[in-house]
This record gives C-alpha cells, structure tokens and sequence, in this order.
C-alpha cells in the first residue's frame, strides 16, 4: 500500500531541518550490502547472509554527537530490516527498525538509507537485523568514542578490540526457525557458539582460524563485550586476567572489578584488561547461562587467545591456560555479578511515579486439534506472552505508520497495565487454564514526558527461564531484580534510589522480577520484547505508544521519503 506520497514537501524539509540540526560536525556514511555469501566453518561451507561479505558485520566507530547515513541494499532472498540496538532514536522511530513495528521491510532487490544521531551516549552498543532469524550472522558493534575534546572516566586504554558472542548453525538459521514454526517445537540448538566468527580451538577445522587479541605485557587495554547469540546468555571469562566493569550498554559503571563477566542476548559490557600476567596465551572463554531447567541448550565452549607479542607462540609454544568459569546453571553466581553494576555516580532519579505497572513475561502453550497434534509438549504449540497478550505482528503497515497515519484496525491501545488474572507467578504447578495466551496487536499508551516504573515478573507456566528484556528508544535506570513473587510491600525497600545502573536490556531472573524506572521523553511507537529470539517469535513482546508533547520539538519527526512501502 502507498503512504508516503502522502507527506507533504514542508514536512520532508522540516525532517531534513531537524535531522541536520541534531548533527554534530561529523557525519559518517555507509553502504550496507545484505546478500549471501560462502561462511566456512565446521568443515562445510554454507551460503549465510552477511552485510558487505563480512561475518560478523562491519563495525561502525563515532564519537558521541556524531551522526550516520546508512544506505542499505538488500539483496538477499529475505525481506529485511535493521535495528541500531540501544541507540535512542529521539523522535526517530522512522531509523529504529523493527519489522512491522516501526518499517515495512526492505524487499529483495530494495534499499532504505537510515539516518539517525548518537546523542549524549558512549561506549559500546551494537545492530542487528531485526526480521525472523536474520540477525543470526548479520550483526555487529558500534563503537561510540566520547565527544572529540573529551575522554573517557578512566585512563586511556592502549588498544581497544571488540568481543562479538555469536551463535553458529550447520544450516540456515531462517530454516531453523522456519521448522520450529511449522511443528511447533523448540528450535534446534545451535552447533557452536563464535567470538568475532569464530568458533574456536575445541571445533573441527578451526583452530587455524581463532580470534587473536594481539596484546603487550603492562598495557591495560579496553575489551567491548557484545551479546549476540540469539538462544542463550553466556558467561566469560579470561584465564589468568581479571576484568573492571567500566560501562554497559553505552553508560559508564563505577569500575567493578570481577573474574567473570555474564551477558544476555542483546547486552554490552565493556571492561579494562591489564596484561601483567607472564607473557604468554590466555583463552577467553565462554558458555552458557542456562536458567531454565529441563531445557535443551549448546554447552559448547568457545574460545578466543589473548596472546602477549613477547611471549611463547603459535604451534611450538606451550597451550594456552583456559580460565574456569561459573557452571551452566550457576545462577548465584549470575546475581553476583549483577549486584555488582552501578552508574558512575550518583543519577538524578526521575520522579515522582505517574505510571505503575506490572507485565508478567514468559512462555506459555497453545493448543492444537487432537487430529493434528504439535511439536511442543503433550501435542501443543510454545508460544509466550506479556500479560497473557501473545504479541502479533501486522502484516499490511507498521505500527508507527498506523500510529502517524492514523490508520485503523492495525493494532488497538488497550495493552492491560496489569495481569488479567493475578496467581501465583512463580510457583512450581501452574493450573494448565492459564498456560494459553491470547493472541493480539496491542500497545500501551503513554503521556509524554510520564514517569514510569515498570515491574516485569517472570512466570513459571510451563518452565520458569531468565529473560532479557529489551525496551527500544529508551535507556531505562534498573532498580532492583529479585526472586519469588514481586511484593509491592516489602520490595521496595530493595531499591536503589542513588546509583542505579542504566541499561537498555535487563535480565528479568528465573522465577523472579526486575523493576525499572524511565521518563516517556520519547514519542512514537517503541518495541518491548525479551531478546531470546524464540522467545520473540513466540510472542513475548508488546509496543510502547508514547504521544507526543508540546511543538515540533517534543513530536515524532516526518517519515523519510525513501521509507519502504508495504
């Protein structure tokens, strides 16, 4: 359907106005070409696709302020879309990605060029496809530098490299998913797990081609973590080295020193490494963070070599030491690491709270004819749910088109504040009338310039699993995670008012809640989904509607006219 010829002249010009006013002195261009492109690992070759032949994909380096122009071409056999995960998009949902939410998809043979400014965010975050399972192997970092004629809270590392956590399949990943959605089963696990592509020293046919990190004895040099697997968190670790915490999801931490890290799907972390171990090799290892119990996972390790220039290496050297990490299914140790993270100094807490709501978040079940019976347990379908709403994404326009169009019947604003039927969220025997969401295409309304505090509580229906919750076009202020049933009594003497830290994406617990606290500065149409990607395929999402506010200042921006039609 054609829409965008209905934009006017004045406002393509005010959006143009408006993008190059919010433009610092630098603005940096790219090409991204999405297509397929002979992968080798594991000892076979397949055809994945990739942005400009690169797996991972290319890594954009700015400096806060800066601004980026991104055409991309796609051709590929898969409509497309790509997300600037964390990146706040102010009045911008026009850049954010999401297919169906924010754009129709780039269609094969197709382009779209995004355009969108890094304001008043450092460190690292990243992009990714964010259509089906594209984003299995087309992603990579963003690297955003302070402004110029600043610096960074901490000293100036020598050397700075970043650390991509990937997921490796011996098929395509969109028909891994693609099975999964026709039986209704879980989707195959993944065959390894890669830092920066690559699998490691412990897989067939990869030895020769593990990641290195070059490093010199006495530098202290910065590592920018990036979570990109889609099924599973992972801890890490590096032999012999500890690491300081200095920054997650583009804000700055108190430094926190720690031996292990432990990232969810879609988390940064960046970390200071000083070499003062003898010079040598160092695994940099990871595996996974299996919350949930009887579910099938990759226990995988895989590997990258810290290797020191002076030191003993290649084949005739001694084997690099492998660092010990927690156990698969250590979850004290992940609420160690978790307690641990705070904001540099103390933050100017939005307040006081206009809107409090409670989502529960997880998996549910859905039934199918006994004539014809699933692939999910005892004959039915996963699915999952916010609120018992399983989210459905529309087929004909976006949800912000529908949004700034007026267009009805695309999705409705009455997302329930609360759970429709309050129980027992995390108890062991959930009654089975409560293990079917509702299928619908709904989001929640808010004023802007609102506070919101949000509890996310995770359910145990059909299996209690962590759930790392992304919130598009804002960066939130966590202040408490917890296990059990959230009181709203006795829990929140549990929070932190003073440091918090700010993320994009939080890792609801096992069988637990976070709460998180944000202003609605940002209008427009903002996705809120759990980064498992099953998970999202499944459901577990719903959308932001945050109005506008007072003038073109406070107001979603014009679309583009090269904004793909449906």
């Amino acid at each position: 359907m054609e829409i965008i010829s209905a934009t006017s002249v004045s406002s393509i010009l005010l959006w143009l106005f408006m993008f190059f006013t919010y433009t610092s002195a630098k603005v940096h261009y790219h090409e991204f070409v999405v297509e397929a492109t002979p992968v080798k690992r594991l000892c076979r070759t397949n055809h994945v696709i990739t942005v400009n032949g690169q797996y991972p994909g290319p890594t954009l380096e700015v400096n806060n302020g800066d601004s980026l122009v991104i055409k991309a071409v796609n051709k590929a056999k898969y409509n497309l879309t790509l997300h600037w995960h964390g990146v706040r998009q102010l009045r911008n949902g026009w850049a954010d990605g999401p297919v169906f939410v924010t754009q129709c998809p780039i269609r094969p043979g197709a382009s779209y060029t995004y355009r969108f400014t890094i304001q008043k965010q450092e460190g690292t975050l990243w992009w990714h496809a964010h259509n089906s399972w594209l984003r299995a192997t087309v992603h990579g970092a963003i690297v955003i530098r302070p402004k110029e004629g600043t610096t960074y809270p901490f000293p100036k590392p020598q050397r700075e490299f970043p650390v991509i956590i990937g997921e490796w399949w011996n098929r395509d990943p969109m028909q891994v998913i693609r099975q999964a959605l026709k039986t209704g089963a879980a989707p195959n696990t993944s065959d390894a797990y890669t830092i920066n592509g690559q699998p490691g020293d412990f897989f067939e046919c990869s030895s020769k081609e593990t990641t290195i990190l070059p490093v010199a004895a006495g530098e202290t040099n910065l590592l920018r973590f990036v979570n990109a697997a889609m099924e599973n968190e992972h801890f890490i670790s590096i032999a012999g080295h500890s690491m300081t915490v200095v920054g997650i999801d583009a804000a700055y931490t108190k430094p926190y020193t720690t031996p292990y890290l432990m990232l969810a799907p879609g988390q940064t972390t960046d970390v200071l490494v000083t070499t003062n171990q003898p010079p040598g090799r160092y695994y940099l290892a990871a595996h996974v963070y299996e919350s949930g119990r009887g579910i099938p996972f990759d226990n995988t390790t895989t590997t990258a070599i810290l290797e020191y220039k002076s030191g003993a290496c290649g084949a005739g050297g001694p084997p690099p030491r492998l660092p010990v990490l927690p156990a698969f299914n250590d979850t004290p140790a992940k609420t160690a690491f978790v307690a641990g993270l705070r904001s540099l100094g103390p933050v100017d807490l939005p307040g006081p709270v206009d809107e409090h709501l409670f989502f529960t978040v997880g998996l549910g079940l859905f039934n199918c004819p006994r004539s014809k019976p699933c692939g999910g347990p005892n004959g039915t379908r996963f699915g999952a749910s916010m609120n018992n709403i399983s989210f459905t994404q529309p087929r004909t326009v976006s949800i912000l088109q529908a949004d700034y169009f007026g267009i009805p019947g695309v999705f409705t604003s009455d997302f329930p504040p609360v759970p429709p039927i309050p129980f027992d969220y995390t108890a062991n025997n959930i009654s089975r009338s409560l293990q079917q969401p509702v299928r619908g295409t709904k989001v929640y309304r808010l004023k802007f310039g609102s506070v919101v505090q949000l509890v996310m509580q995770g359910t145990n229906i059909f299996v209690g699993e962590e759930h790392p919750m992304h919130i598009h076009g804002y960066q939130f202020y966590v202040l408490a995670t917890g296990f059990g049933n959230y009181d709203p009594v006795r829990d929140p003497a549990k929070f932190n008012l003073v440091d918090p830290p700010m993320r994009n994406t939080v890792g609801v617990p096992v069988s637990g809640w976070a709460v998180i606290r944000f202003r609605a500065d940002n209008p427009g149409i903002w996705f809120v989904h759990c980064h498992i990607d099953s998970h999202l395929t499944w459901g577990l999402a719903m959308a932001f509607q945050v109005e506008n506010g007072v003038g073109l200042l406070e107001s979603v921006l014009p679309p583009p006219v090269d904004l793909p039609i449906c």
